[in-house]
């Protein structure tokens, strides 16, 4: 078997080791945010640049790998997750840089969307994705914008505005514009400035709405009609409302 073959199975197949494989990825892009958001707060020392280092040959490989394997390669190369992937790699690499490029290791965040792909598998593999698949997704959403603009935020003002020190200073003023707060103990000038807080403001709530919806919504289960395709029906459903088909939604048993 060819080695792209090999490499296509891993990412694309349905057996047991593709499974293992890609929930193998999805806990590395967790781990890897999660040593991201820690090292913010840390001062820089050389365990750390070792770490970057390690992680930045990962993530290369998956991306050649992936890369390797694409049916249509210029057509992935222009997806704003290629690009991500592409500034992290160069970000985790380029050590002699420094902490200029600290922010482009935000970017990283945006390789979890794209294990959406997963969602499939985990709702056969986990009840509880399976209930909440909505509230999972709407909440990893939220904390992803969060965290890119956080670190834009402390990025973009750390220069030249003196309340805004370190990420805990950048991620209150971010937590304070989305939730339309206010304080004002923590502004943003220049024209720069309040266009961020006006980014802040318009897509940070509208996530945080969609996160409440998803909190108030009815409690349904994701079946499609066989006639219609409505999506959504109550646990309980007999027939679809939408067009009367009768309905015969796998129950696990519980009550």
């Amino acid at each position: 078997m060819r080695v792209t073959d090999k490499l296509r199975l891993l990412y694309e197949g349905d057996t047991q080791e593709a499974h293992q494989f890609r929930y193998a990825l999805l806990v590395f892009d967790v781990t890897t945010i999660l040593f991201i958001v820690v090292t913010s707060f840390l001062p820089r020392s050389p365990a750390f640049e070792w770490m970057d280092m390690i992680i930045g040959l990962t993530v290369l490989a998956d991306f050649l790998a992936r890369l390797a394997i694409s049916r249509t390669p210029l057509k992935d190369l222009l997806r704003p997750t290629t690009w991500a992937d592409i500034v992290a790699i160069v970000s985790f690499l380029a050590l002699w840089i420094g902490e200029g490029l600290g922010f482009l290791r935000i970017l990283r965040t945006l390789r979890l969307l794209r294990t959406y792909q997963l969602t499939a598998r985990l709702r056969v593999d986990f009840p509880f994705f399976r209930r909440y698949e909505d509230l999972i997704i709407a909440s990893v959403n939220l904390a992803v914008f969060i965290f890119i603009m956080t670190g834009f935020v402390y990025e973009t003002q750390r220069w030249t505005n003196t309340k805004i020190g370190n990420y805990i200073d950048a991620l209150y003023f971010t937590i304070a514009a989305l939730t339309t707060t206010g304080f004002g103990d923590i502004t943003l000038t220049r024209t720069l400035g309040h266009l961020i807080s006006v980014i802040i403001m318009i897509f940070g709530v509208t996530l945080f709405l969609r996160l409440v919806q998803v909190l108030l919504r009815p409690d349904k289960v994701r079946f499609p009609c066989p006639v219609c395709g409505l999506q959504r029906h109550d646990r309980d459903a007999v027939h679809c409302k939408a067009c009367g088909t009768t309905l015969n939604i796998p129950d696990e048993g519980a009550i």
